[in-house]
């Protein structure tokens, strides 16, 4: 009988982080995680499979999910690989826009920060878009090609799920994985530089 979940009503990074628990823990076989919101099964998901979990998921009704997962069906992420240039930068964006005083310039600017990213080359490894930042990883946003170039030549971008909830975009994030507190803070201490904006 696979160990349960029930992670509804959970703020993040409530269900990624009782996942943690259970998985440290136990190390169960299988899991079978509930819970209430399309980031938290986004988010759920990817934990589960980076620690070895096939996941499936299932759509009781009403945004809950029932997340199956099940122990050495996928394989476990190897870390990532600390770049010989120089470390790995972590750039940690809080807005959509570059500075205070005329929204305007400050979206121009941002459009110009991002596509001079690439110049950190190796380097650069992780985006992580939080608060009005996520807005840089919707439709029509743009930047959103520089960010997809940025992520198909393998810099990883983590898009913060509750951010894009509390702005009602969640459905419409084209670049990115959907993330959580937990990946944030470990992204942000594992980075051996982090360039804010």
């Amino acid at each position: 009988m696979p160990t349960s979940l029930d992670c509804r009503g959970l703020a993040c990074p409530g269900p990624v982080l009782r996942c943690k628990e259970c998985v440290e823990k136990d190390a169960p076989d299988t899991i079978a995680v509930t819970v209430d919101n399309e980031a938290a099964r986004e988010n759920v998901t990817r934990f589960l499979t980076m620690r070895g979990y096939a996941v499936t998921a299932a759509e009781a009704g009403d945004g809950v999910y029932t997340l199956t997962a099940a122990a050495g069906a996928a394989p476990v992420a190897a870390p990532a690989a600390k770049a010989e240039t120089g470390g790995r930068t972590v750039v940690f964006i809080t807005a959509d826009v570059i500075g205070r005083g005329d929204d305007t310039l400050g979206a121009k600017l941002m459009v110009n920060f991002v596509g001079t990213l690439p110049e950190l080359g190796e380097r650069l490894w992780r985006i992580i878009l939080v608060n009005g930042g996520v807005r840089l990883a919707v439709a029509g946003n743009p930047v959103i090609d520089k960010l997809r170039a940025l992520e198909q030549a393998g810099v990883s971008i983590l898009v913060c799920g509750t951010c894009l909830d509390f702005y009602g975009i969640l459905d419409k994030k084209e670049v990115g994985q959907t993330t959580n507190m937990l990946d944030v803070v470990t992204s942000l201490d594992l980075a051996d530089k982090i360039v804010q904006i």
